[in-house]
């Protein structure tokens, strides 16, 4: 095992904000792993996953199409209907998902090829990965710039963008809890000059 000390950073920030595109450039330009919790927790739920056979004894065969691949248009209704059940959902994925992202940092610590590990989760602080990552990074973009990012982008109704955004924090919990601040609300360039600031702080640009 190596002695490399691997840093892990978790990234957060409000719909819209520009986290995919903000990794994006990271994962091309420093020796890193991204890891999406979102995407760890869909392939949990495909047919073989990991909880796959306990989410089908939860919700019932109704909720499976016929491939064996669950109906998430149907699961959304149902458990938009039924707050106990959608936290049943949560308690079986979630902790399966936070062990599975300690699993890929122990194998990239191993390794000792990557110098971070970044991890992106809708619910970074509400989920605690403050208690896996060493340190919590937001992404702020004005919420003007992120509305018209997403009537742009997905095509999003006023009326969809502010029943997300009432859903998630607040601005101020985002800084309460997050220890580096990324202003995303101008070009590019000015959020890779920000980035590159901090990282190159820890280590050498690959």
């Amino acid at each position: 095992m190596t002695d490399k000390k691997l840093k892990v950073i978790g990234i957060t920030g409000g719909v819209g904000s520009g986290k995919t595109e903000l990794l994006h450039y990271i994962s091309e330009h420093y020796a890193c792993r991204i890891l999406y919790a979102d995407e760890i927790a869909a392939q949990m739920q495909e047919p073989g996953g990991k909880c796959y056979q306990e989410l089908k004894e939860l919700l019932g065969e109704e909720l499976f199409l016929g491939n064996g691949e669950m109906d998430r248009a149907l699961l959304a209704e149902k458990i938009f209907q039924n707050a106990a059940l959608l936290q049943q959902v949560n308690e079986l994925i979630h902790p399966a998902v936070v062990q599975e992202i300690l699993n890929q940092i122990s194998i990239e610590q191993e390794k000792g090829e990557k110098q971070f590990v970044f991890i992106e989760a809708a619910l970074l602080i509400e989920n605690g990965f403050d208690k896996i990552c060493g340190e919590l990074w937001y992404i702020y973009t004005d919420i003007e710039v992120r509305r018209e990012r997403l009537k742009r982008s997905r095509g999003y109704s006023e009326d969809k963008i502010g029943a997300i955004v009432n859903r998630q924090l607040s601005e101020e919990e985002f800084r309460k809890h997050c220890q580096v601040v990324i202003d995303n609300s101008r070009s590019l360039q000015e959020s890779i000059r920000q980035i590159s600031q901090v990282l190159e702080g820890y280590t050498c640009h690959r």
